[in-house]
């Protein structure tokens, strides 16, 4: 189904017509019966679908008759549908110079015509010329409104370009064939794309795969590409298309459309239209294909989806099939999913983000704050541009800006990604000098449209006796303010594996709890680190024995005080959770600190802050006779205490179980 490719990345814009050429009239601009005749012979070709012969017919017409303003009109619109501007814009001249009164359209789709083409003096001077006749119709106010702001912002953005120097990723990804759609993991190692085929056995003898190559780790984004190779396990006969790859490269969530005799592909069932599916890596390869449910599609048209770094939320493309497989109002939705597993109805994103045109090719990025998609309903140069959008603290997404010219152009530009680090961009192009067809590009973002600076952390999960992987649940907090950033899972069926991205700069807490252990703690800066590789944060989870130890790495104290400070809550909130879900569990609380200053000082200190950890969960309901408390100064070090490092691991809150 070639129409996969075509309907979610191809798109002109449907012109809303006047019914005065869709079906015979009994009054006409000219009195020739023969003519008139031969006109109503070419709108009966062009309601049954065939415009090729409704344009043999009129141009024969038209060479015989050259004042027949209707049918000048009617072969610029089927030009103009069919995508062909130039050709219609002779016919719509000649019909307008005749009698443009007859259709005042005309003067629209001139304008239409003329901004696809960048001929935006003309397109703006078209739809002015509109917009002041009579029979202007109010249906399309919205649209020509669009179009002269949009005249005026292409202008003055051609005056000032944006930096755009696109680079080819060369062969071993890049072919004759199309490839598009790219998406690629957070540490830039994996890159996951659409090609599309021939193939005799494939529906209409075309069908779209995916094909994922992985890079080995060099500065230039552009080398160290492997050889790319298909997605066996999950590629069909059928068409994958327009995929989400996740930030850790565990689950690619994409798209498959309905063909005749109700067929999404080998095995897989949908609901209706276009339905999202989802795929998991296990050490043995990808799983079958299935579909995300009621829950996410319906039977509308669901494409193009893009997966938050942490998995909680997808954005995706909803629509209404249209004429000729084409998508009808599309939108950008959104869904969360709960710790049950459940997602939620999915609901248009809030915010300045959707129009009356059509929005596509959403991508989220790892920082979950930075939204970038294309739309032909904001003002642009023209076609599909790309625009990113912010979230702001009430939770909606700001205006959109405009990427600038010459990343967009009076063309279709869509299905950006942009890297974790947030400094390259990967696009499809067909432009000079590539391999063949659609080619995939990157190239440097602008300062002004680059997200927040990302970093990742992955690790895993595991027993810290037997090594076994463990599904765990894993929180991380900005140590500054003490809130949330991110919330993820291990999956100890990919080894206890998880990859999280945070913002960089920042220092962050970890906890990490999995059923019948104690919690993990721990916490680590990523201030000076580069995320050009991974920092890596393991979890070792120790089982709820008597006499197993944790480190309650981020609980704080102010300087030689046993005042808790406020980023301690969190931290303690989880050992609460852990004592109310075992009620049978007495543990004691223990202080230690370095050997700076008097001994019987830094004794009396400890003490008094492992007491102050336990009253302060006697004051949270914990049972004072299920908690002991105990310090024991500078007289048990981990470490030495000749450096800094060392000190701090010798200054520490830890719980026992007893």
């Amino acid at each position: 189904m070639k129409r996969l490719f075509t309907s979610l990345l191809s798109f002109a814009f449907l012109f809303m017509l006047n019914s005065c050429l869709a079906q015979p009239h009994k009054e006409y601009s000219i009195k020739n019966k023969r003519a008139i005749s031969k006109y109503e012979e070419a709108i009966t070709a062009y309601g049954q679908y065939n415009s090729s012969l409704a344009l043999v017919i009129l141009e024969d017409l038209l060479n015989s008759e050259d004042q027949f303003a209707e049918a000048y009109f009617l072969m610029g619109q089927i030009y103009a549908e069919q995508n062909e501007m130039q050709k219609a814009i002779a016919p719509l001249e000649k019909g307008l110079a005749i009698n443009a009164s007859i259709f005042p359209m005309g003067y629209y789709m001139l304008g239409e015509c003329y901004f696809s083409l960048a001929e935006y003096d003309k397109a703006e001077q078209a739809i002015t010329t509109y917009t002041k006749m009579p029979k202007a119709n109010p249906n399309v106010h919205y649209r020509a409104q669009l179009i002269l702001e949009s005249c005026v912002f292409a202008k003055q953005s051609m005056k000032y370009p944006v930096p755009f120097n696109p680079i080819n990723l060369g062969d071993k990804i890049n072919t004759e064939n199309d490839e598009y759609f790219p998406c690629i993991t957070a540490d830039t190692k994996t890159l996951l794309f659409t090609r599309l085929l021939n193939d005799k056995r494939a529906f209409e003898g075309k069908h779209e795969d995916f094909f994922m190559t992985e890079r080995t780790e060099t500065k230039n984004f552009n080398e160290g590409w492997s050889p790319s190779v298909p997605v066996k396990s999950i590629n069909t006969l059928y068409n994958e298309g327009a995929p989400t790859l996740s930030a850790d490269g565990q689950t690619i969530v994409f798209t498959a459309c309905e063909l005749p005799g109700y067929e999404y592909g080998e095995t897989r069932t949908g609901l209706g239209s276009c339905d999202l599916f989802y795929s998991l890596r296990t050490a043995t390869g990808w799983t079958p294909a299935e579909n995300f449910g009621v829950g996410i599609n319906s039977s509308y048209w669901e494409t193009q989806p893009s997966l938050t770094a942490d998995g909680a939320t997808l954005y995706f493309i909803r629509g209404k099939k249209g004429k000729g497989g084409q998508v009808e109002d599309p939108n950008i939705y959104f869904s969360q999913i709960n710790e049950e597993g459940t997602w939620s109805e999915p609901a248009k994103v809030p915010g300045f983000i959707n129009t009356k045109g059509r929005e596509e090719s959403v991508f989220v990025h790892p920082d979950g704050q930075t939204l970038y998609f294309s739309s032909d309903g904001h003002p642009g140069m023209g076609g599909l541009d790309i625009f990113v959008s912010r979230l702001q603290q009430d939770g909606t997404w700001s205006k959109p800006v405009n990427l600038g010219y010459p990343i967009n152009t009076a063309a279709n530009e869509n299905s950006i990604q942009v890297t974790a680090q947030g400094d390259i961009a990967l696009m499809a192009s067909n432009r000079e000098g590539g391999k063949g067809g659609l080619d995939l590009y990157s190239f440097e973002l602008p300062e002004n449209v680059r997200p927040r600076y990302v970093s990742y952390v992955e690790g895993f999960v595991f027993d810290s006796k037997t090594n076994a992987p463990l599904d765990g649940k894993l929180q991380l907090l900005n140590l500054s303010n003490g809130e949330i950033v991110a919330e993820t899972y291990s999956n100890k069926s990919r080894d206890g594996y998880f990859l999280v991205c945070l913002p960089a700069g920042n220092d962050y807490a970890l906890n990490v709890s999995a059923n019948s252990y104690l919690f993990y703690s721990s916490n680590f800066s990523l201030r000076d680190f580069t995320p050009s590789r991974p920092y890596r944060k393991d979890a070792p989870l120790q089982k709820m024995d008597a006499g197993a130890t944790i480190v309650l790495e981020n609980i704080f104290f102010k300087t030689n005080s046993s005042n808790l400070e406020t980023e301690s809550y969190v931290e303690l909130a989880k050992l609460i959770e852990l004592l109310v879900k075992n009620e049978s569990m007495r543990i004691r609380i223990e202080g230690h600190t370095d050997s700076d200053g008097d001994e019987a000082a830094n004794l009396k200190l400890s003490k008094a802050r492992a007491l102050s950890v336990k009253t302060y969960l006697e004051s949270k309901g914990i049972a004072a006779s299920r908690i002991e408390s105990e310090g024991y100064g500078e007289t048990q070090p981990l470490e030495s205490n000749a450096t800094s490092e060392g000190k701090a691991k010798n200054r520490r809150t830890v719980f026992r179980v007893l």
